[in-house]
């Protein structure tokens, strides 16, 4: 049986002719059950009615310029726990195996390797019935040299076309993250997905950095995309105010996002602007918790945790009895709280105005469900197209330049005094609108980062 196993060492060379991969070099570790494969710019797509992904390669360790397109069948979406204990789902592709004079299929995952030593690992179920490792042993089935390598990946230089964009995120599967860099995709730029989390940074005068994964120095970008969650807004907007610092553009900016996710302070500086919103409280003491309610108009109303988002955080007090028990209950936890005057004949309906660069790009209505009074998509609303209003359209752009975000959802509710401005949202969603408007809304994006730098060449 052994005589017609390949004998491997611990490394070794290897190719994939079906994706245009010349060579790579892999280890080879039988404690791994799973083989996994270096891939970026992931995404999944239709091809003859089947499923297939498509993704980039650097298949040379530390060499950024070297990218290979590729493609193949997509056969599963596994979660795949790492010798870490990460656990991560990845898209799972079959395609033949090259080693030596030998040529069989294997399933291989794909997934980000820059913080790993090799751009390949061929785990157990690839080599079962097939291999023999010798694992004190490297290269038995030969290395290329240098001057080989270059030769072999000479027409894969990645040439230099278009914005090299960074999208700054923390969920890559997100509908709206996807879009927006399929979007840059189509447009010619270059899209990078730069998980939140997994970068850090060197705070330093004359050298500021930002680190990837791996130890990746994150340089010449030109543009970033932050998309931050709530809850990750105070570590999302330094590593912008760090890009900032290197002179990258970002859409909207570090102290935007920053001001926008502080509702008291941005109620503020709206009224401030003469945007009109609905009559609201705050308070952190419970001592006057009467006054609070009688200060915006009684009950009904609807209290606020101030970090709330997605419509959590937000209850409707029906009577007098039941706001005193919620308020009273809010600020045991010793949290601080907006009370805010409750819009019975909006009817559980609000306006999401998608602003980009000073412009109404799509507008749609948001109806909450039965018996809620809540509007979010997240929590089961529905949206349909709306026409909004010369006024609903001024005050939305308004309330965008207030916050100085050039991307910002603003949510308008109409009430008998007229429309009324709820909330601006930084990172707003982009499922809902684009699915109701059939709008390229990550499209109008990609647009607003290519007309800054349109008008920076036309001012040279």
């Amino acid at each position: 049986m052994s005589d017609n196993k390949v004998i491997l060492g611990s490394e070794e060379w290897c190719s994939f002719p079906e994706l245009g991969i010349p060579t790579i070099k892999a280890r080879v570790d039988s404690g791994a059950k799973t083989s996994a494969l270096h891939a970026i710019n992931i995404a999944p797509f239709i091809k003859n009615d089947s499923n297939w992904v498509k993704f980039d390669i650097n298949p040379i360790q530390n060499n950024q310029k070297t990218i290979i397109h590729c493609e193949a069948p997509l056969i599963d979406k596994r979660i795949v726990k790492s010798s870490s204990g990460f656990r991560e789902q990845r898209y799972v592709i079959q395609t033949n195996l090259q080693i030596g004079s030998s040529k069989w299929p294997i399933e291989m995952t794909l997934t980000n390797r820059d913080s790993m030593g090799f751009r390949m690992l061929l785990g157990r179920e690839a080599m079962s019935g097939r291999v023999l490792v010798d694992p004190e042993q490297k290269y038995l089935l030969g290395q290329p040299s240098s001057d080989s390598l270059k030769e072999l990946y000479k027409n894969s230089e990645k040439a230099s076309s278009g914005l090299r964009i960074g999208l700054l995120a923390s969920n890559p599967e997100l509908y709206s993250n996807k879009r927006i860099m399929e979007a840059g995709e189509m447009r010619g730029h270059e899209m990078h997905f730069l998980n939140i989390k997994e970068c850090y940074m060197k705070l330093d005068a004359k050298t500021p950095e930002i680190h990837y994964r791996g130890g990746k120095i994150l340089n010449q970008f030109d543009a970033i995309i932050p998309r931050i969650r709530p809850s990750i807004t105070f570590y999302g907007c330094a590593l912008t105010r760090q890009f900032e610092a290197l002179k990258v553009y970002c859409l909207n900016s570090s102290n935007a996002i920053t001001q926008s996710r502080d509702k008291l302070y941005s109620l503020q500086l709206l009224l401030n602007h003469g945007v009109e919103i609905p009559t609201t409280g705050f308070a952190n003491s419970p001592l006057d918790t009467d006054d609070l309610i009688k200060m915006v108009g009684g009950s009904p109303l609807i209290v606020k945790l101030l970090e709330g988002t997605q419509g959590k955080g937000v209850v409707l007090a029906e009577t007098k009895k039941a706001a005193e028990s919620v308020i009273n209950a809010f600020k045991s936890l010793n949290a601080n709280i907006l009370v805010q005057e409750f819009i019975k004949e909006a009817n559980g309906k609000d306006i999401r105005c998608f602003v980009i660069d000073g412009k109404v790009v799509a507008a749609i209505q948001r109806e909450a469900m039965p018996g809620e009074f809540r509007a979010n998509i997240h929590l089961g609303g529905t949206a349909s197209v709306i026409k909004v209003t010369a006024e609903e359209k001024r005050i939305a752009i308004k309330a965008t330049k207030a916050m100085d975000l050039k991307v910002a959802g603003v949510d308008i509710i109409r009430s008998a005094k007229g429309p009324l401005l709820l909330e601006v949202n930084s990172s707003p969603g982009l499922e809902g609108i684009e699915g109701a408007t059939n709008k390229d809304i990550a499209g109008e994006m990609i647009k607003a980062i290519e007309k800054n730098f349109k008008q920076k060449t036309e001012l040279k």
